[in-house]
């Protein structure tokens, strides 16, 4: 299909619009005052005079031909926010050919519940976010109460935010083998153990100065997340090193929450849980994806059903605080039946965190690279499922995003146990608070909310990161940058 754009330049949120109802395909891009195409097209058009806006849109797909639009006067309609306008006229016209209704409506970004926040902070009430949520974006009742219920979870804990707070994250780039729906930063382990050691040397190095600067800053250590990759892919001498490392570099008084993600269960031992725990980790993440074995099988995780039980019950044991466990809706081989039996067998577990994924189809995953059969999977069947028993089991949602490519337009949901929300995945997803990132492939990203933001990057792959690595730490001198400038204010 072809994207004609006439009088504007909204290829990103109007291709993204198309994606909503064409998923996994790749659109043509063209500038143009016609419809000169040999195959589908739409045809987005903006035409200004003096005093009016005319905005419609053509769209030309398998066979059917629609048109809508729409003519403002600007006297009566001042701030015309034209490409919205144009998003919904294409939404509508593609739900007519299609007969797809995306949830979602036009809100095609990361961060619906970022725009809820925003409202509540204006003092805009629950009716009123309804209406702009239904009305400007088209959403439908089920997503304006789970987007305003997310808000309302993270309401008492942003309140609570110290404006010199940060929180570090701590980049483990290493799996045992690449699952296939993963699009992370990662190296096997095979390809990757001559790396490690090194890495680790330079990592805590990395560390030590990015805790020299946080002291001369007298920024305030607020949370600590372990991700990767699959941090316990390592031994759990190495692990001890690297949270060690930690702890004697910076004051660890003011640390409310500290998560390392176990992930995969073929890569967790008792020795590694205990190493985690008596170096400070209150939050673990155990993720088995599915309790089905074809599901496990298809998706190239070589773990059983029975080592996710088994590490679950050695977590609990151990006495973490909090345990998380996230699941994938839509994934290869699944069905509403097993993805529901899933469902209902963690929840007997009674974790305090419960993370719903929705898969994603992305460019770098291997499962791009095969059939789309997933695209026929119920996956919005199985995500209302989920949703409605995490309701009947007093979760609340806490945190939620959504990707590129997302099967069905629907969204990643963390809910919670009230009172055992992770700090570190709603500061994150809401852009609120500053994360230093170690590591390779990490990224941190300087925030002076709602002011400013900057993002530093550090290189990719963990070759890359040994190989260049004083050069990448003289990166971090953007920090103190930063915060001078936000001082002088």
């Amino acid at each position: 299909m072809t994207l004609i754009l006439s009088g504007n330049d909204y290829k990103y949120e109007l291709e993204g619009v198309l994606k909503l109802f064409i998923p996994a395909t790749r659109f043509e891009h063209k500038y143009a005052d016609n419809t000169d195409v040999s195959d589908d097209y739409v045809f987005a058009r903006v035409k200004e005079t003096d005093n009016t806006v005319l905005m419609y849109v053509i769209c030309s797909y398998k066979g059917i031909k629609k048109r809508q639009g729409t003519l403002l006067y600007k006297a009566d309609n001042p701030n015309i926010d034209k490409e919205l306008y144009l998003s919904r006229i294409l939404y509508k016209v593609l739900s007519e050919i299609t007969g797809i209704v995306p949830k979602w409506g036009v809100l095609t970004g990361i961060r619906p519940v970022k725009r809820v926040n925003t409202w509540l902070n204006e003092g805009c009430d629950k009716a009123e976010i309804y209406s702009r949520l239904q009305n400007e974006y088209l959403c439908s009742k089920e997503k304006c109460d789970i987007a305003f219920a997310t808000a309302n979870t993270q309401k008492q804990i942003l309140d609570t935010l110290d404006k010199m707070s940060f929180s570090l994250y701590v980049s483990i780039p290493f799996c045992p083998t690449r699952c296939s729906y993963c699009s992370f930063i990662s190296q096997t382990l095979d390809s990757g153990r001559k790396l490690i050691h090194e890495y680790i040397d330079k990592m805590c190095r990395e560390i030590r100065h990015t805790a020299l600067i946080t002291k001369r800053l007298g920024l305030k250590l607020d949370t600590v997340y372990f991700g990767g990759g699959t941090p316990t892919s390592i031994e759990a001498s190495q692990i001890a090193a690297i949270m060690k490392c930690i702890e004697h570099s910076f004051d660890m008084s003011s640390v409310r929450e500290y998560t390392v993600e176990a992930g995969r269960p073929d890569t967790i031992t008792e020795e590694k849980l205990r190493t985690i725990k008596e170096n400070g980790c209150t939050r673990i993440s155990i993720n088995p994806q599915s309790l089905n074995p074809d599901v496990l099988a298809a998706i190239g995780r070589s773990h059983s059903v029975e080592q996710f039980y088994d590490s679950y019950d050695m977590a609990s044991k151990i006495g973490f605080y909090c345990i998380n466990t996230d699941v994938i809706a839509g994934l290869p081989n699944d069905t509403f039946e097993s993805f529901s039996d899933t469902i209902d067998k963690l929840l007997n577990l009674s974790p305090e965190n419960f993370t719903v994924h929705t898969l994603s189809i992305k460019r770098a995953a291997l499962l791009n690279q095969g059939d789309k059969e997933v695209l026929k999977n119920p996956t919005d069947e199985m995500v209302d499922h989920a949703t409605k028993r995490l309701w009947e089991c007093g979760y609340l949602p806490y945190y939620l995003y959504r990707q590129k490519n997302m099967v069905g337009n629907l969204e990643n949901i963390g809910w919670s146990k009230p009172g055992h929300e992770s700090l570190y995945n709603i500061y994150i997803m809401e852009e609120v608070q500053t994360i230093l990132a170690i590591g390779a492939g990490a990224s941190t990203k300087l925030v002076d909310y709602p002011d400013r933001l900057e993002r530093v990057f550090n290189y990719k792959f963990p070759l890359e990161y040994n190989k260049h690595f004083d050069l990448m730490l003289s990166r971090k001198d953007v920090i103190e940058e930063f915060y001078g400038n936000s001082q002088k204010k």
